[in-house]
C-alpha cells in the first residue's frame, strides 16, 4: 500500500532512536521477550544491529505451543542473538493454586493475562540485574485497538515499533532478514491454543492499517476499530491521580 514508509529508511530511524533512547537511559543494552512472531523478531534483530552482543532475547513459554518456542529459536539462529529461556509454567501453576477455587479454575482471559505480567516482570528482573533497558514490541495498530494487556507487554521502557503500522513491521521484517515463514505466521499473542490477533479483534490489521493511515475502512471495520479506541483508553495514559488542590492544605496549616 502506498501509505506505507519506506523499509529501509525506517530501520535507521528506529535504530537511531533505540541507540539514543539506551544512552538517556544510562543503560548498555536492550532486553527484549522473544515470543516466535514477526513483531519481537523485528526488536531483537533491531537491538542486535544497536547493541551487537549487548542485548538479550528472552524466551519465556508459559504452557506454550513447541511451534512458537521452534519459531523464537529460528530468530535468535537467523541474527545470532544472545539468548536465555526461562519457562514460566510451574510459575503460572503456583499463583493460580494460590488464588481462590472459583477465580482460578476454568478459564478467561484474566487468567490469560497472567502470562504477559508474568513474562514483564522476568524481563525487568534480568534487566536490572544486566543493566538492560525492557523494550517492548507493540506497533501503532495494536495500541490503537489497545491490543495489549495493561501492565503486561505494555510494561516496558520503549515501544521501538509503536509508530509502525502492522505492514510497516513486516516490510522491515523483510528488510531485516526475518526468516520468511514467521513473517507470514498468523499474529498471535499465544494466549491459549489456537488464539489469533485478528480473530480475538474482530478485524484485520490490515484494515486497522488503511484506518490509522487514511480514516478509511470498511464501515464495519471503522465501528469495531472506533469502539475499541474509546473502550482502551485507559490503557494507554498513566492511571488517574485523584487531585486535591492547594486550597485544602492552607485551610489545614
Amino acid at each position: 500500500m502506498n501509505y506505507y514508509r519506506d523499509p529501509a529508511s525506517l530501520v535507521e530511524k528506529i535504530s537511531s532512536w533505540i541507540r539514543e533512547m539506551i544512552g538517556l537511559s544510562g543503560m548498555s543494552g536492550g532486553i527484549v521477550g522473544l515470543s516466535g512472531g514477526v513483531d519481537s523478531a523485528v526488536v531483537a534483530a533491531l537491538l542486535k544491529k544497536v547493541c551487537g552482543d549487548r542485548m538479550l532475547a528472552v524466551i519465556m513459554p508459559c504452557h506454550s505451543m513447541e511451534e512458537d518456542h521452534r519459531d523464537a529459536m529460528k530468530v535468535v539462529e537467523a541474527f545470532d542473538l544472545p539468548w536465555v529461556k526461562v519457562d514460566l509454567d510451574g510459575a503460572y501453576d503456583a499463583l493460580l493454586d494460590s488464588l481462590p477455587g472459583e477465580v482460578s479454575s476454568g478459564n478467561g482471559i484474566h487468567l490469560s493475562n497472567i502470562k504477559p505480567r508474568l513474562r514483564m516482570t522476568t524481563l525487568y528482573c534480568l534487566g536490572q540485574k544486566m543493566g538492560l533497558l525492557v523494550c517492548g514490541t507493540g506497533n501503532k495498530a495494536e495500541l490503537t485497538m489497545g491490543y495489549f494487556t495493561k501492565h503486561g507487554d505494555s510494561g516496558v521502557d520503549i515501544l521501538p515499533l509503536g509508530d509502525l503500522l502492522k505492514g510497516e513491521v513486516k516490510l522491515i521484517a523483510r528488510e531485516l532478514g526475518v526468516p520468511p515463514g514467521i513473517i507470514k505466521k498468523p499474529p498471535s499473542a499465544g494466549l491459549w491454543v489456537g488464539q489469533t490477533d485478528e480473530g480475538e479483534m474482530g478485524v484485520s490489521y490490515s484494515e486497522i492499517d488503511r484506518y490509522i493511515a487514511t480514516g478509511k475502512a470498511s464501515p464495519r471495520s471503522i465501528e469495531i476499530i472506533e469502539r475499541a479506541l474509546v473502550r482502551s483508553e485507559h490503557k494507554r495514559i498513566t492511571p488517574p491521580i485523584c487531585l486535591i488542590g492547594e486550597e485544602n492544605r492552607e485551610k489545614q496549616g
